[in-house]
């Protein structure tokens, strides 16, 4: 999908852990020449949880398991979502912006599926990820350490 609003709009973005919490899932986006947590706009008719697992499902075809807390409580007028690991601005196409919802997930197998999107998509380990250097913005490498850092320790 497009942009929403000219000026930002929300996205979301999995960083997805290996089964073996070993490694992280990243594309290599055809636009930015650099590598990336798959991801990307919340259409209107979507919450940020419907979106992320429609990203999932679409650029890599991957079961995840979400590692965010999303207590059972029911409302009327209201709904839980996951809370993201992180959140961030960043240029999208400047003057566009993105707000992006990063969210930590742990892949159920580890058979991802390239989508069209994308021309490359591969798991990294934390030594490659390092040698990625200006391959990938230096956010997207931090997310992906301290995820792998977080998965290790649990």
């Amino acid at each position: 999908m497009g942009h929403i609003h000219e000026k930002i709009d929300f996205t979301v973005a999995p960083v997805i852990i290996h089964p073996d919490k070993d490694k992280v899932l990243l594309v290599h986006h055809p636009r930015y020449k650099k590598w990336l947590c798959i991801g990307g706009h919340i259409e209107l008719d979507e919450n940020p949880d419907q979106a992320l697992m429609r990203e999932i499902e679409e650029e890599c075809g991957l079961e995840v398991k979400v590692l965010s807390d999303k207590p059972d409580v029911k409302c009327e007028t209201s709904e839980i979502l996951w809370r993201p690991r992180f959140v961030d601005i960043h240029d999208a196409n400047s003057p566009h912006r993105h707000i992006g919802m990063v969210y930590f997930c742990l892949a159920k197998t580890e058979n991802f599926i390239l989508s069209d999107e994308h021309e490359e998509m591969r798991w990294f380990t934390l030594i490659e990820l390092e040698a990625l250097g200006d391959k990938a913005p230096k956010h997207v490498l931090y997310y992906c350490r301290v995820a792998l850092d977080e998965v290790k320790n649990d």
